[in-house]
């Protein structure tokens, strides 16, 4: 008797279990839309013609259909909700492989001290009298906002 017990409360915080990434999960019509599209026929040629071959979309289709899942049982199937975020993060991954590689540029923790230093002289200068610079007067309070003019054209 004490087995069923332990077995309903394995059950009830398997279903109680929630997922912290969730946010991370889309709507399921975009994984959807996703391998429609890396299964078209455009899409074939330009993988084709950048990489050489096709490239695997089957993870779109697993994703999408994990992620119905997840939808459908209100995310009480949190082996599907985890999946999907697996996946997620591992596109993730990849997407960011590059940036991450990169040791050319080093990486700031905070910006420079004269970040907002004022602009040189000529650079002041050449700006004057710029519909930008206006504008930005007439955000910051220093000169009032002009009516924009306007003028319509007509060729009879």
């Amino acid at each position: 008797m004490d087995t069923k017990s332990d077995n309903a409360d394995s059950k009830s915080d398997k279903s109680k279990e929630s997922l912290n990434d969730a946010w991370a999960i889309r709507p399921c019509h975009l994984y959807k839309e996703e391998y429609d599209d890396c299964t078209s026929f455009k899409a074939r040629f330009h993988q084709y013609f950048i990489f050489g071959k096709d490239t695997d979309c089957s993870q779109w289709l697993t994703d999408y259909r994990n992620c119905e899942r997840y939808q459908q049982s209100n995310g009480n199937d949190v082996a599907a909700g985890k999946a999907v975020i697996k996946s997620e993060e591992e596109r993730r991954k990849i997407r960011l492989r590059a940036h991450f590689a990169n040791d050319t540029w080093q990486k700031r923790k905070e910006p420079p001290l004269d970040w907002a230093a004022p602009l040189p002289d000529w650079m002041e200068k050449r700006n004057e009298n710029t519909y930008l610079e206006v504008k930005q007067k007439e955000l910051s309070g220093q000169a009032a906002p002009q009516g924009e003019e306007r003028s319509l054209c007509t060729i009879m």
